[in-house]
């Protein structure tokens, strides 16, 4: 809204304030409001045992970005970036924090991610750095300088640095399949699973009623995890494996459209995340909090 409309509404509740009072609150002494943002990140992951996050593209100073969104039901928070990496998301995890550190925790994700051990071998455990501009000169000084190995050392040294504060492995991350997000103890969204399938367009009617079966047993499994978020009486060890079995059964399925059959491959590698619910019931089944979040 613009500044006469704010002031013309203001009078209508019967507030007495002038334009230039008004100017001054929208435009002057916005310390602490931005200091109220930068803790903002931190105070909510400290209260969190789970993120949901999303990022969509957004123009800032007048060139093409990012904004990513990280947030829950308690906390929206928002950055503008020039990137959607996967470095970028573990960099604004660190909440303010600038330093890169080579802990157990860093070198385990690069190993894990299969940096080559002649490469590991050349990061020393119990360094920190305190800028990126710092972690960059210790990598060119000890010879990593391809740029997979050096995303792959960053990311590990962003791990690291954020397991030194304190961040939780624990800390549920969900997000709707985006590579940067696969991080700590990761879930999937059933929406965005599901949307894949959705959108397969079928050949013949054989494929029309594959998909439409397909997308049941789907909807099906959603309805039972939902109940078992809401209701202690099915979170038992058997229902758990029920569940899953039935995932099972679904993922195992093969049609005549090899498409879907793709999708549903896709779907058993991803079975972890996407029941990841079975094992803590506070995780949500779906992202569309952070897309309703972002949107604006």
């Amino acid at each position: 809204m613009t500044q006469p409309l704010l002031l013309e509404h203001l009078h209508d509740l019967g507030i007495e304030i002038s334009a230039g009072q008004l100017n001054h609150l929208l435009t002057q002494k916005h310390e602490d409001f931005h200091a109220e943002k930068d803790g903002l990140l931190e105070a909510g992951l400290q209260v969190s045992n789970h993120i949901q996050v999303d990022d969509t593209g957004a123009r800032h100073d007048g060139k093409n970005g990012y904004c990513t969104f990280i947030g829950n039901e308690l906390f929206a928070w928002f950055e503008s970036t020039q990137s959607k990496s996967r470095v970028n998301f573990l960099e604004l995890l660190r909440a303010g924090r600038t330093d890169d550190v080579l802990n157990a925790g860093a070198l385990e994700y690069m190993a894990r991610h299969k940096l080559p051990q002649k490469t590991l071998h050349l990061l020393e455990e119990g360094k920190s750095f305190a800028n990126k501009e710092e972690w960059d000169r210790s990598l060119a000084a000890v010879g990593i300088t391809g740029p997979k190995h050096i995303r792959i050392a960053t990311e590990g040294a962003l791990t690291g640095s954020l397991l030194a504060q304190g961040f939780p492995t624990t800390m549920g991350v969900v997000s709707d399949d985006a590579g940067q997000f696969n991080v700590f103890r990761h879930a999937l969204c059933w929406m965005h699973a599901e949307r894949n399938i959705n959108k397969l367009v079928p050949l013949n009617p054989t494929h029309a009623k594959h998909i439409d079966w397909v997308r049941c047993q789907i909807w099906d499994l959603y309805a039972d995890l939902k109940a078992y978020k809401i209701e202690e009486a099915f979170q038992t060890p058997q229902f758990r494996e029920e569940i899953r079995s039935r995932f099972d059964e679904l993922c195992r399925t093969r049609t005549n459209y090899e498409t879907l059959n793709g999708h549903l491959k896709r779907l058993a590698r991803n079975k972890e995340e996407l029941l990841g619910v079975l094992d803590d019931p506070d995780l949500p089944l779906h992202n569309n909090h952070s897309e309703s979040d972002i949107r604006e």
